[in-house]
Parts: structure tokens; C-alpha cells; sequence
């Protein structure tokens, strides 16, 4: 598979993931919005760390050196 076929393939799932990122963390701050469970500050933090867990995984495990 050559580079662009794979940024093809990578842009829509990058552009839906930054958009619901966008979307969870602008809910957030509607003064209106109640959360279940835990504050807003933590369902902040949630949301951001999920959205970096997989590259941060994949950088610390899923790389070997050449």
C-alpha cells in the first residue's frame, strides 16, 4: 500500500476522531450540561486521554528500532 492510499484511508478516521474530541469537550463547558458520575474536569481528562492512548501506545510498544 503506498502513502497516499494510506492517508486516504487514515484522513476520515482522523477527521471523525478530532471532530467528536471537539464536539465532547465544547458539550462540556455548556454551562446547562450535567454529567453523570464525576465532574466535568475529569470527563475532560477522559476524554483527552482516550484520544491519545492509542498513539502513546503505539509510540512507547508498537515501534522497534531499525
Amino acid at each position: 500500500m503506498d502513502q497516499t492510499t494510506t492517508i486516504l484511508l487514515i484522513l476520515p478516521l482522523a477527521v471523525i476522531q478530532i471532530g467528536l474530541l471537539v464536539w465532547g469537550l465544547w458539550d462540556l463547558t455548556r454551562p446547562e450540561r450535567v454529567v453523570k458520575g464525576v465532574s466535568k474536569p475529569i470527563w475532560a481528562v477522559i476524554i483527552l486521554f482516550i484520544s491519545f492512548i492509542g498513539p502513546l501506545l503505539y509510540f512507547l510498544f508498537g515501534r522497534e528500532e531499525s
